[in-house]
């Protein structure tokens, strides 16, 4: 079962709605890759084909309450860092306190990227999300800093 779409990217002067799907999917149902399915340096439109979220370690429930962030995460577009808050053991919040923005395209996929990546997070309450195509990297650091910010709370 195959999907693919066609879509492009707004510009950071039309930001998103609120609740509105932007031109990064979350991949689903093919093995991951070691370097993404559209470079997130190139331009035009992005084709999306599903695959599936990397296997790791599942993280464990979150304990207790309060803010923790998680550690800067560098990948070749720039440093991501989250602030995760919990609430009885719950991922409540999370604010991303860094994202790649020196390139303009890094921007914009930083721009459109950060909410899916926290709505996915929020709804595992954990760091195990789907890749976004097209914000691979983004999205691999995302979950990297999340989950730092996740084991700082067990320890």
């Amino acid at each position: 079962m195959g999907l693919a779409l066609l879509l492009s990217f707004k510009t950071p002067s039309q930001p998103l709605a609120r609740g509105t799907r932007s031109s990064l999917t979350p991949l689903v149902g093919q093995p991951p890759r070691s370097t993404p399915s559209v470079p997130e340096a190139s331009s035009g439109d992005v084709e999306l084909s599903p695959t599936p979220a990397p296997t790791a370690t599942p993280s464990p429930a979150p304990a207790g309450n309060g803010t923790v962030t998680g550690p800067a995460v560098q990948n070749q577009y720039g440093e991501v860092q989250v602030q995760v808050t919990l609430v009885n053991g719950k991922i409540t919040q999370i604010v991303a306190l860094q994202m790649p923005s020196d390139l303009f395209r890094s921007a914009l996929i930083s721009q459109q990227a950060e909410p899916l990546l926290r709505e996915e997070a929020l709804q595992a309450q954990s760091a195990q999300i789907d890749l976004l195509s097209g914000a691979t990297y983004t999205s691999e650091a995302y979950a990297a800093s999340l989950q730092g910010a996740l084991d700082k709370a067990h320890g």
